[in-house]
């Protein structure tokens, strides 16, 4: 009976050894182009945090600043279950699924409410099926927004590109401004300042952290931001692979998926928060504030329709019926 004793005793010593409680956690790797400040990173850290909190045997190891692989190459790791997570601008992943390239478009969003209900309907699923093709699903929605800034006039119409030399965020975009009347400049977001400082550009259209960021205020005259209606904005996920999701517990499974609903909540509260924070520093560096009216964001669609529009049909057989879903949100 002594032996019987200790014999079960160890049974349980081992079981407890090996219980989600006390094992080592399984680990998941996420990795981001962003710095530690930046908000998209604080998304993730956030679901790490609760994780850990959670305590079900799952953790997260954040791999910032394009530290694991760079800023454009993470979708095809996740796909491939090289890397299990991601904060990615979908658009990247335009070459592979030209689908994508709808989620930075000129005017396709109006506002961060209006991007919410984007993600939440038949628009939003028809892309993710397309995601699962690729053993890619979504854990965290989140539109970021941006505008324009500029030497001179104040840019709010298609009008006020006429002769200018601009740096769009992206190609959509930049066929638009072109068609305005535009010269483009491509550059990386950390070379914008540079050019503005030596004339090489007069306009800018990017994001609200980055105009923030990289200090543009001290380089402008104008600053037409993202408020009630925006032409820019991009949808910018955190994704997970598919394979490796399914392949977790029930309880992990909650557990992610109740942290993820609770960062999606937060992302969209602090990517207002961004707009609202970069007019303020604009105004605080006595910069003009220009706002767009829903006239001017017509006009801007309008010519969108005519170039970014037409291309994007031209390329994908299915994108009618994706830009029908997306435009029947209202």
């Amino acid at each position: 009976m002594k032996y019987l004793g200790l014999a079960a005793a160890s049974v349980v010593a081992l079981a407890a050894a090996f219980s989600p409680a006390t094992a080592e956690a399984q680990q998941l790797r996420l990795s981001h182009q962003w710095s530690t400040a930046d908000l998209r990173h604080n998304v993730a850290q956030m679901i790490a945090d609760d994780l850990e909190e959670a305590d079900v045997g799952l953790s997260i190891r954040i791999f910032p600043s394009a530290s694991l692989f760079s800023a454009t190459e993470q979708y095809l790791p996740v796909s491939r279950g090289q890397l299990d997570m991601t904060i990615y601008p979908l658009s990247y992943a335009g070459g592979q699924r030209p689908e994508f390239n709808l989620t930075l478009m000129p005017g396709l969003v109006r506002n961060h409410d209006h991007g919410a209900r984007l993600n939440a309907s038949p628009f939003m699923e028809r892309l993710e099926e397309l995601m699962a093709e690729d053993d890619i699903m979504v854990l965290v929605h989140g539109y970021l927004a941006g505008g324009f800034a500029s030497k001179g006039e104040c840019i709010t119409r298609p009008e006020h590109m006429s002769g200018r030399t601009v740096r769009a965020a992206g190609r959509a975009f930049e066929q638009m401004l072109a068609a305005a009347g535009a010269s483009i400049s491509s550059m990386a977001s950390s070379e914008i300042y540079n050019g503005m400082q030596t004339g090489v550009l007069d306009a800018v259209n990017t994001s609200s952290s980055s105009f923030v960021s990289f200090r543009l205020y001290e380089q402008v005259d104008c600053f037409t931001p993202a408020a009630d209606v925006a032409l820019w904005f991009m949808y910018q996920p955190l994704l997970m692979n598919k394979s490796t999701f399914d392949g977790l517990s029930a309880e992990q499974q909650e557990a992610l998926m109740t942290a993820a609903a609770r960062a999606e909540e937060w992302y969209l509260e602090q990517a207002k928060l961004d707009d609202t924070r970069s007019v303020e520093v604009f105004e605080n560096n006595d910069v003009q504030i220009a706002e767009m009216t829903q006239d001017d964001f017509e006009a801007w669609r309008e010519l969108a329709m005519e170039s970014a529009y037409a291309d994007f049909l031209r390329q994908v057989p299915n994108g009618q019926e994706l830009l029908d879903l997306a435009f029947a949100v209202e």
